[in-house]
């Protein structure tokens, strides 16, 4: 797969787009190898105008539907014409000299920014999500990395704040989200663990409620030898979902949490007795699962008291 076709491809494949714009981190607009100051892109609402109207790449929007955004149940009796006044100052900064023959078009009762003559780096990450959906572990792995690249900031991050924007900015962090827990699947799938873990630790940070961002974590954490760590993890996941909604962990995690009992449990150190012996408790060790040498099994009451030491020596204080 390209990925350098994905990556500078515009919206309808042009190639030579008249606008740069970046919407990801600080608002930014080239006209050529010119920066558009904050002045040429007039005051705050101006502003809004462009950054509705590329959002939209290539959709009109009506100019009632602008009104609405812009002022909301205060709208002005003049609040149309002002509309179109901020669209005429837009224009001259935008393609002076091409009145409405630019990207700004006029369309139907609204306006458009034409998707062929604009090179905005949101659809270019959308591409790029879309596309590692559809692809190999392989392929993924290079085409979401290429994604997050993109995703370097919050959307419009230095805008002021509103309630159209914050929108904005939500759907896009859930994006970044997903291409997140995505990239952390396919390093799992390729047998990569340590860089899964990473991942989606930077998910749960913001979002301990997604799942699957857990089950990378604790598969990434047993693939890579660390299964206390892995554990510990579960615990965590457990008590998460069990308080927030009232729910247990899928069966993928169950399975790999009986795994690290047990593979902690082998090894036979102070811990691994306690784990064996819960594991004997809870009915989850046996007599064909014992691999610690020749050693018979705990019966249920030595397996109480061999935990009940434990907790006893880890419980208590320092000397």
């Amino acid at each position: 797969m390209d990925i350098s076709t994905i990556n500078v491809r515009s919206a309808a494949g042009a190639t030579g787009a008249r606008l740069s714009v970046q919407v990801i981190g600080p608002f930014m607009v080239r006209r050529g190898s010119r920066t558009l100051t904050s002045k040429e892109l007039g005051g705050p609402r101006q502003r809004r105008i462009l950054e509705i109207l590329l959002l939209q790449l290539g959709t009109p929007v009506s100019k009632q539907r602008l009104v609405d955004l812009l002022w909301g149940a205060d709208a002005p009796a003049a609040a149309s014409a002002n509309l179109e006044s901020y669209v005429s100052v837009l224009r001259r900064h935008l393609q002076p000299g091409e009145g409405k023959h630019g990207p700004l078009k006029t369309t139907n009762g609204g306006y458009v920014m034409d998707a062929s003559m604009v090179d905005l780096d949101l659809p270019r990450f959308e591409r790029l999500l879309d596309a590692a959906r559809r692809s190999s572990a392989r392929e993924a792995n290079l085409l979401l990395r290429s994604a997050l690249d993109l995703a370097s900031g919050s959307l419009l991050e230095n805008e002021q704040e509103c309630e159209w924007i914050e929108s904005q900015r939500s759907t896009f962090a859930d994006r970044v989200t997903e291409a997140r827990v995505l990239l952390a699947e396919a390093g799992l799938e390729l047998g990569r663990c340590e860089e899964p873990v990473i991942q989606a630790r930077k998910v749960l940070t913001a979002d301990p409620l997604n799942e699957r961002a857990w089950t990378v974590l604790v598969l990434g954490l047993e693939g890579a030898g660390r299964p206390v760590e892995g554990l510990q993890a579960y615990e965590q996941c457990r008590r998460t979902l069990d308080h927030e909604l009232g729910c247990a962990p899928s069966g993928v995690l169950q399975s790999a949490y009986t795994r690290m009992l047990r593979a902690t449990a082998a090894t036979g150190d102070e811990l691994g007795q306690a784990l064996t012996a819960l594991l004997v408790l809870h009915g989850r060790l046996g007599d064909t699962d014992w691999v610690l040498g020749t050693r018979a099994p705990l019966a249920r009451q030595e397996a109480a008291s061999v935990l009940q030491s434990f907790l006893g020596r880890s419980l208590s204080p320092a000397a």
